[in-house]
């Protein structure tokens, strides 16, 4: 059995590696490149989760970032129980294979209460007044408080939001280092979120994110030299790539307009009430679960959708299973967006009845990924003024709400989860290992991951 450590580089794609990633570029030199095929949705919960499982989503069941609970009648997001993920995971079956073997995972989502021998996730403490503190969750327990005592409290909020940057992904890398020397697992699985931020808000434009790309090669080349010196097996992967778009496409507005979408009034603002609607959309990326509690407005839902501008595919039943999504999770029907194009959450037609929770960074609340979450409003010239007030407040100990999020969807300038980006926008697996296929399937990474751990022995 081989020590292996794979390395997770969010949004990597091999068009970004070049001169403002000094390390990867004389890396790959010796190594090979194999693109990845997106799967469907290309998004951080289902890739990984056939990576570590090496079934499609149909099987395994996560089929977005998250989706609309039917019993419940609630949208549910960024959920993080390893009970979601239906299927087997690799370190189980390597645990089979060898009862010695171990796993560290390092920050890959549904990272709680799993079997891994090791894992640490984001997770704020949520006080009754209000406030989002720090924080981590780790198994065993112990982890959490000597991770913070030697290495500080987790940024949480470099780790995503208007002040996302390589603090976290820093943080991680120091993390996944520290917890190697402790326990030496077999089996490593670093998540480096880094590139995610600078990517969807600007693209893939030199001009603005390499600073960004610089950052992560440093990081990179720094754990790659650490395992190297530790004899491990390296796989550097991404679980998508980000391409360009200029065309956000608002879906429940569409449906709104249709007279398909109800909401409840509370206060000033308006809240999506998905049980009482007669069709809503999931938006995650470029991916849309269109959930239908009125079966006779499926077809009109469908035709519509087919003739809106920057939609590509809008599958039905057979659609899923051509696509291995079709899953008693997904949506009725499944909308694709357009390379250029992505999906918006919105569900109001006037911004001033926009819930309260859109102007913040609440991704459980919202129904919906909102990448827009990264940006302070630009359009109010005193917006880091009121933001400064706002932490003056948590500061002091009053109540608060950090409102400073635009609900401008044009500032999205890169986007991923669909299956029809350019190639060079492909996730990519770099190894030692000359892989015999010229293009990976998503489910294929699984078994990159096992003859790593176990060739040659």
């Amino acid at each position: 059995m081989n020590k292996t450590v794979v390395i997770d580089i969010v949004g990597l794609s091999a068009n970004l590696i070049g001169e403002h990633t000094p390390f990867l570029s004389e890396y790959v030199k010796s190594r090979h490149i194999t693109p990845i095929k997106p799967v469907l949705p290309a998004v951080t919960t289902t890739s990984q989760s056939c990576y570590v499982t090496g079934k499609w989503p149909s099987e395994h069941g996560i089929v977005a970032n998250g989706w609309y609970d039917r019993e419940d009648a609630e949208m549910k997001f960024w959920k993080q129980s390893n009970k979601l993920v239906k299927a087997e995971k690799i370190w189980d079956a390597a645990k089979r294979q060898d009862p010695s073997f171990t796993c560290s995972k390092m920050f890959w989502w549904y990272n709680m209460y799993s079997t891994a021998d090791f894992s640490v996730t984001p997770r704020p403490q949520y006080h009754a007044d209000g406030v989002k503190a720090p924080d981590c969750y780790a198994y065993p327990a112990s982890l959490r408080d000597e991770l913070q005592q030697d290495l500080g409290q987790f940024p949480l909020f470099n780790f995503w939001g208007p002040n996302a940057n390589i603090k976290s992904t820093k943080w991680i890398a120091d993390a996944s280092v520290w917890v190697d020397r402790k326990h030496d697992p077999t089996l490593t699985l670093i998540y480096l979120p880094h590139l995610d931020y600078c990517l969807q808000k600007f693209g893939p434009d030199f001009s603005k994110i390499s600073k960004e790309l610089n950052e992560i090669d440093q990081v990179v080349a720094d754990l790659v030299k650490y395992y190297e010196s530790k004899n491990t097996r390296i796989i550097l992967l991404s679980e998508y790539g980000i391409n360009p778009v200029h065309r956000p496409v608002h879906i429940n507005r569409i449906l709104r307009e249709e007279g398909l979408i109800s909401v409840r009034t509370e206060r000033w603002y308006e809240l999506l009430d998905a049980g009482a609607s007669k069709a809503f959309a999931a938006a995650d990326h470029q991916i849309a679960h269109i959930y239908i509690n009125d079966p006779a407005v499926k077809a009109r839902v469908k035709k519509r959708l087919e003739q809106t501008e920057g939609i590509e595919l809008v599958l039905d039943e057979e659609g899923k299973k051509a696509h291995h999504i079709d899953h008693e999770r997904a949506g009725d029907l499944v909308a694709v967006a357009k390379p250029d194009s992505w999906f918006t959450y919105y569900y109001w037609l006037d911004d001033a009845k926009a819930p309260d929770y859109a102007h913040l960074v609440d991704i459980h609340r919202k129904p919906g990924y909102d990448p827009v979450e990264m940006f302070m409003d630009p359009k109010n010239p005193f917006i880091k003024l009121r933001a400064g007030y706002k932490l003056a407040r948590k500061l002091l100990g009053f109540r608060y709400l950090m409102d400073v999020i635009p609900l401008d969807a044009t500032l999205i300038k890169g986007s991923h989860g669909g299956i029809s980006a350019p190639r060079e926008f492909y996730p990519i697996c770099i190894t030692d290992a000359h892989l015999t296929q010229a293009e990976l399937q998503a489910v294929d990474v699984y078994d990159v991951i096992w003859g790593h751990l176990f060739e040659n022995e």
